[in-house]
């Protein structure tokens, strides 16, 4: 039986509000969390950006849901060992209940020291590594590690969980589906893709957990849903590797402008039908993922929860 979870948008909400939502989210009856970690929002419209590992040390003590990252770049704009420590505090905190998702990253985030952004087969190779720094520093040991990307000089994480941190990885093609099979303890996506979870599961990953997350607009009209979603998220409608390539906000104002209506309106359940968030649920199950979070587009988040705790839950498969 399929999991379901609330996808917390940080690109979209301020700390304050994500830890509301979190709140409403369990009254709801949600499952679990997943929370997105970014430096930028994709354009202006969704105007926020707050630390998630600040946030994170809130939710802990607003709810007792357990917490994923979707997903954290320890590649780039922050050194694998402080990751390390940081979700080695944020499992402490959660009291066991946290996973640290990871991803190669995207521009967007990783760009502002000014390092170069390397290609996909590089920003993977990091990855791998980067993993592998964080589970020896969850070891409680002092480390040593010399690697061809990152260097760890006498550290240690003294506050650690009584078990490892679980960490699962991203992917959205066959490459990452196989590196995550290899790697993770979980996997994570957003897209409803029955052969990834396939690579996952036959690379290594038989048996671990599946996670994926999706949008939905719930409105009072399709029309209101779907002007709001348009407005906020039209990046998701971006082909190829331009979430991965394109370094700033304004970059992804621009690339959206060839997005249009139809594409957003094709994409995700809106407005006032259960039924379609029913369907959209059951299509990442039969995509072989347990988990499934959802994320409400727009500002009316109260009226979204009581909407799917009493027209969309008692309707989902037992």
């Amino acid at each position: 039986m399929v999991s379901i979870g609330y996808f917390l948008s940080c690109e979209e909400h301020g700390p304050r509000e994500l830890v509301q939502q979190a709140r409403w989210a369990q009254d709801a009856g949600f499952e679990r969390l997943w929370i997105s970690d970014h430096y930028h929002p994709w354009n202006g419209e969704q105007g926020q950006s707050p630390f998630v590992w600040s946030v994170i040390g809130a939710l802990s003590e607003a709810t007792t849901l357990p917490i994923t990252t979707a997903v954290t770049c320890p590649t780039t704009r922050i050194h694998p060992a402080v990751i390390a420590q940081a979700a080695a505090t944020a499992a402490v905190q959660c009291e066991g209940r946290f996973v640290l998702g990871v991803g190669s990253g995207e521009a967007l985030n990783e760009h502002i020291l000014g390092d170069p952004w390397p290609e996909a087969s590089r920003r993977l190779e990091m990855l791998e590594e980067a993993v592998e720094v964080i589970r020896k520093l969850h070891t409680g040991e002092d480390v040593e590690h010399r690697g061809k990307h990152y260097t760890v000089e006498n550290a240690r994480v003294y506050t650690l969980p009584d078990q490892p941190v679980p960490i699962y990885v991203s992917a959205f093609g066959p490459k990452s589906a196989q590196l995550a099979g290899r790697i993770g303890d979980g996997f994570c996506s957003t897209v409803p893709d029955a052969s990834l979870v396939k690579r996952f599961r036959e690379t290594g990953g038989h048996g671990k957990p599946t996670q994926a997350g999706f949008k939905v607009c719930h409105a009072g009209t399709v029309d209101d849903a779907l002007e709001t979603a348009f407005r906020l998220w039209p990046n998701e409608q971006l082909p190829g590797e331009l979430a991965q390539v394109l370094p700033s906000p304004k970059h992804f104002e621009q690339a959206s402008t060839l997005v249009t209506k139809d594409m957003v309106a094709s994409s995700l359940p809106l407005g006032p039908d259960p039924l379609g968030y029913v369907s959209a649920v059951r299509e990442y199950a039969d995509a072989g993922y347990d988990e499934v979070y959802v994320s409400q587009i727009g500002p009316d988040q109260e009226e979204f929860f009581r909407f799917w705790s009493t027209e969309v839950a008692p309707r989902l498969p037992g």
